[in-house]
């Protein structure tokens, strides 16, 4: 579920206001005339959007500006349009945001990411317009660096926003935790070196309820000396629980490293067991 559709009411009230005049700064004053605490406000932020209410009101403020250069509007209008009183200063908060310059943003494919509450935690979701290329818990220690790979070795340029395939994934990941998904239709697209890209369409292939091991995938592969250098790609997936890597055990059967961390891991194996024993038809 996208983080704002379950915010309480005084923060909709906010972000309502915010959409009806995106222009306004929102002081810490103009908060507490509204009857907002800021530092409440902040604590929320943080923990449901990984970021301040300013530092978002800024990236959202930037995110409409992108869309207006991707359609065309020149940078200038780009900018003032979006409240910047200096084009120097558009420039500089544009590429402190998205590390583009807004002249190579507009040649660059857009990466719209939405934050989405689960039963494990704030995930985030990027996708483009060919597919889904990232979800992951919020907490991820490789989050960022995987945000700056894609933003520097991949050319996106990142913003908040929706598309189709956000508002897919949010339906199905909602679907998959109720034990009522068993597979992902979401298109995805999966930028990565010409391994990992094939460990990860090995991911794509563990059944639903099963597990698998880093040797029997790298056995597949047709490299069965290559189990270390699976178990790197496995922790490149950018694509959590989509591209199942919590469904990769060790060869004694132990829960062995998980990005979102093996509590959760744990937890997304028992969730596939239960449903797929909720389905087994009845031994007589």
């Amino acid at each position: 579920m996208d983080a704002a559709a379950i915010a309480p009411d005084w923060v909709q009230r906010l972000l309502n206001a915010v959409t009806a005049d995106p222009e306004v700064r929102w002081t810490d004053a103009q908060l507490q005339e509204h009857g907002i605490e800021p530092l409440k406000l902040r604590r929320w932020f943080k923990q449901h959007f990984g970021m301040t209410f300013h530092a978002w009101l800024r990236t959202r403020r930037l995110g409409v500006a992108l869309g207006g250069i991707k359609q065309g509007e020149s940078i200038d209008n780009a900018a003032f349009d979006s409240g910047y009183e200096s084009l120097s200063g558009f420039r500089e908060a544009f590429q402190k945001s998205f590390h583009i310059t807004p002249g190579r943003a507009a040649q660059s494919e857009a990466l719209l990411f939405t934050r989405l509450t689960t039963p494990l935690g704030p995930m985030i979701a990027m996708a483009e317009r060919r597919g889904l290329v990232l979800l992951e818990f919020l907490d991820r220690p490789a989050l960022t660096r995987e945000i700056e790979e894609l933003q520097q070795r991949y050319g996106y340029a990142v913003a908040p926003g929706h598309n189709g395939h956000l508002e897919q994934i949010e339906r199905e990941l909602a679907e998959y935790f109720a034990g009522q998904r068993t597979t992902f239709d979401v298109p995805l697209h999966v930028p990565g070196t010409p391994f990992a890209t094939q460990v990860w369409a090995e991911l794509a292939q563990i059944p639903y309820g099963q597990t698998s091991t880093y040797g029997a995938i790298a056995a597949r592969l047709g490299k069965p000396g290559a189990s270390r250098a699976v178990g790197l790609a496995n922790g490149q997936n950018r694509l959590s629980i989509v591209l199942p890597c919590h469904r990769v055990i060790g060869a004694d059967g132990s829960l062995t490293g998980y990005g979102g961390g093996q509590p959760r891991k744990a937890f997304l194996l028992r969730l596939e067991r239960a449903a797929v024993q909720l389905t087994e038809p009845l031994a007589f």
